[in-house]
């Protein structure tokens, strides 16, 4: 009788204890920009890394951040001080902030908080869209899949509103490693107003280029298409 009286005050106070820690633990940030640049030795974040609502980022002077905003489409390039990322826009202290606004899906991408534990820094990765992604540049930067087998790694790119383009892209090993492939850095633009489907590997999806794309570099977020 006592051993049980013992067992069951025993496994009171670890559930006591398991209670307090978790009322304590704190809610998870809700990942709201991307890392479009960085030029930093001690900022713990790195190009395309999601950052979250309530992250803080020190940056020494001179160093550079560059983020782009999902919902509010707020382009941000900060130079020095301290960066309190927010929900639309950064609080930047003791720094300089240039803000200006880029075409985007604002507000139309959902996002997961999956922490990317790479670094103690709050990195977090983008889950794709429920509608079809619209993109504000001719050349898309495609987030590759996390999982590429290395006999299937050829992006393919077809237009269907319109018959006569395709194009075959070939994943090497150091841009899998990496997570994503350039399209401008390979001189492919896709049409205006296009309509298009992307595979890979078994991933497949819909996307269209706005009909008033731009031509030129433009931020990673009007850009940006993401496989599931």
């Amino acid at each position: 009788m006592a051993l049980r009286t013992l067992v069951a005050a025993t496994v009171a106070a670890v559930v006591a204890v398991a209670t307090q820690v978790s009322a304590h633990a704190p809610a998870p940030m809700i990942p709201t920009a991307l890392v479009e640049d960085v030029k930093s030795a001690t900022a713990d974040i790195e190009f395309m890394d999601y950052v979250g609502n309530g992250q803080v980022i020190k940056l020494a002077p001179g160093d550079v951040l560059v983020l782009s905003y999902l919902k509010s489409c707020e382009h941000e390039t900060i130079t020095g001080g301290t960066v309190i990322v927010g929900a639309e826009h950064s609080d930047v202290r003791d720094g300089e902030i240039v803000q200006t606004k880029v075409p985007c899906d604002g507000g139309k991408i959902r996002l997961t908080s999956q922490q990317a534990s790479k670094s103690a820094a709050s990195a977090y990765r983008l889950q794709s869209a429920d509608i079809q992604p619209t993109l504000y540049a001719r050349t898309p930067l495609v987030q590759l899949p996390k999982v590429l087998a290395s006999g299937d790694r050829t992006l393919r790119i077809e237009r269907i509103d319109r018959k006569g383009e395709r194009h075959e892209l070939k994943i090497d090993d150091a841009t899998a490693a990496a997570g994503f492939y350039d399209l401008a850095g390979m001189n492919v633009s896709l049409a205006r107003g296009g309509i298009y489907d992307a595979s890979i590997g078994g991933h497949k999806m819909l996307f269209q280029i706005d009909a008033k794309a731009t031509t030129g570099p433009a931020p990673i977020v009007s850009r940006l298409l993401r496989f599931q």
